[in-house]
Parts: structure tokens; C-alpha cells; sequence
């Protein structure tokens, strides 16, 4: 963990949890795509850079998730590195609280303030097109959170953050978290026609292609809308819901679950409710999620039964 490998002539990744991109300079200049997931991670990426002899400028932040910019207030105090974050992205890194506090939908209990939903704040500035390095680009990657980007280098190296999962996660998991829905499935088909001469996702091997992942992701979503069609074939509440995915996927409840999940679930939901599969009801002071028939693809399912609820 945490060795460096070069893809192009001056682009590298670090291995990590979430793959850490290198871009080398002028002279012993370099740059950083994220900084790994807390202080433990930044004194490793230093202890890398001083071994090559190299001066760290700037952390570029593809999105504010705590495993990406965890590392940024350390290598920020011991180097004085700039630190850049797109769009809503900045306000997240600037202000940590922020990510739990969505999670939750409210200020979170203590079993949410921890360092992997929330990191050390760190002086962040935002980050536009015109403050990346020479031969350096931008690329919009919305979806899996508010504001994602990543980069394209001079090498034509691709820097993909989280935009997609590995087979195996998703296999693992299955639910892999999404803030919206409609964005990530654009994100994907973007991807699935970009070139170049090597992707580095954060969360799967470096490929020179990766379209046949893309796709496996993008049915890895419609299959998950599918499974809440289907458990919403009769009203029924969030929890309820929540509960059932849970059992059905083999997964365990805690409190990163619950708001991991749960967020992504809610995100489907109103997905589902935009494009007209899904209605959402209030009954009896309780907000009730169900399918329409016509959107469910599983054979002799009910159609809507207003004011009933699911015997779940």
C-alpha cells in the first residue's frame, strides 16, 4: 500500500484505499489528485515525496468524500500546498460537518463524527479551469456526489474518482452510493466514450479501457432501481424499504450503512418519482413510496393500491 506507480511520462498514482494521482512539473514541482483518507495517509504521501525529492504545490480534490481529502490538512500544514475543490465540493472540504450532516439529514449523533465521514477542515479555494498546470483539464463527473470532477493529464492519463466501482465492490456491496441518480447514468455513458491512454478510477484497477465496467455499473444501477420497483409494488414507508434491501442484498446495519445506504436509497426514490415510476403518497401522517405497474419488471404485480400499506 501506498507505493507510487508511473502511467505516463509525468503522471503517477499512488496506491491507497481511495488511488492517490501524482503529476510531475517543472524541476521537483509536483501535484496531487486527493490526499488519502486522514492524517495517517498525508505523513505517507510526504514520506513519499521527500524519498523523490519532491516539493508538493497544490492538492487538486475531485469531490469532498472524507477517504479523498483526508490527507489535506496535514500535507497543507507541513508543505503549504494550495488546495483546490470544485464547485459545492469546496464548501464540504472547507467545512467537514457538512458531509455527515447531509448523510444524516440533520446534525449528526457522535457515531457519525469520526474521520471517515469527517475530515480535518483545510484551506481550500475553488477550483476552475484556470488554475490547473499546464496540459492539465478539467472534466465534469457529477453523480456519485455534488460536484465531482476529474482530471485529463498532458500524458493523456485519466483521472476518474469515483465515478465507477470495481466488479468485486459492487458484487460485494451491491448498493454503491449515489447523491443523483439521472447525473451518475449520464457520467457513465460520458465515460464509456472517452479515450485515452489510461483510466485511473479511485475504486478499480487502471485500464486503457474501461467501457465494459462503465456498463456493468450502469446495469448495476438499473438493477437496483428494479429492486425498489419491485419492493414498492405496494405503498410503503422508507424504513420499511431500507429494511428490506438490507435482507434481500445480505447487508448489515450500522450507522455509516444507514446513512450511506440510506441516502442513496432516498436519491433512487426520487429518481424513480421524476421519471413517473414511482408516487409517493402521504397516508395517515406517513410518506409511502409505490410503484406503477407498468415500470415494474416482474410478472402478475399489483398496480397502485392507494391507502393500503405493505404488509413488510
Amino acid at each position: 500500500m501506498y507505493e507510487l506507480h508511473q502511467v505516463g511520462e509525468r503522471s503517477y498514482y499512488i496506491q491507497s484505499p481511495a488511488k492517490i494521482g501524482l503529476i510531475r512539473l517543472s524541476g521537483t514541482d509536483v501535484c496531487l489528485i486527493d490526499s488519502g483518507n486522514d492524517k495517517d495517509a498525508g505523513k505517507k504521501v510526504l514520506k513519499l515525496l521527500n524519498a523523490n525529492g519532491w516539493r508538493l504545490t497544490a492538492i487538486y480534490n475531485t469531490h469532498s468524500n472524507a477517504d479523498h481529502i483526508g490527507g489535506n490538512a496535514y500535507l497543507q500544514k507541513q508543505t503549504g500546498c494550495k488546495i483546490y475543490a470544485p464547485g459545492i465540493e469546496c464548501a464540504f472540504t472547507r467545512f467537514p460537518h457538512l458531509e455527515p450532516s447531509f448523510l444524516y439529514g440533520g446534525f449528526p449523533l457522535k457515531e457519525l463524527r469520526h474521520k471517515f465521514l469527517m475530515a480535518q477542515e483545510s484551506d481550500v479555494l475553488e477550483l476552475t479551469d484556470d488554475v490547473l498546470p499546464e496540459g492539465m483539464s478539467l472534466i465534469r463527473l457529477p453523480g456519485h456526489f455534488f460536484d465531482m470532477a476529474g482530471f485529463r493529464t498532458a500524458d493523456d492519463v485519466v483521472y476518474l474518482a469515483d465515478c465507477l466501482s470495481s466488479r468485486e465492490t459492487l458484487d460485494k456491496y451491491q448498493i454503491g452510493f449515489l447523491y443523483d441518480v439521472k447525473a451518475y447514468l449520464e457520467t457513465l455513458e460520458k465515460v464509456i466514450d472517452m479515450q485515452a491512454a489510461v483510466f485511473i478510477p479511485a475504486h478499480a484497477e487502471p485500464a486503457a479501457n474501461l467501457k465494459e465496467l462503465a456498463r456493468y455499473n450502469i446495469d448495476k444501477v438499473h438493477e437496483t432501481a428494479q429492486k425498489i420497483l419491485t419492493l414498492c409494488r405496494t405503498p410503503i414507508s422508507f424504513e420499511t424499504l431500507l429494511k428490506r434491501l438490507f435482507d434481500e442484498y445480505g447487508l448489515s446495519m450500522n450507522f455509516e450503512q444507514y446513512v450511506l445506504v440510506g441516502s442513496t436509497v432516498r436519491s433512487y426514490l426520487a429518481y424513480l418519482a421524476d421519471t413517473g415510476s414511482l408516487q409517493a403518497h402521504f397516508i395517515e401522517n406517513e410518506l409511502l413510496w409505490n410503484s406503477l405497474e407498468s415500470h415494474v419488471q416482474e410478472k402478475g404485480i399489483a398496480g397502485p393500491l392507494a391507502g393500503k400499506r405493505s404488509s413488510c
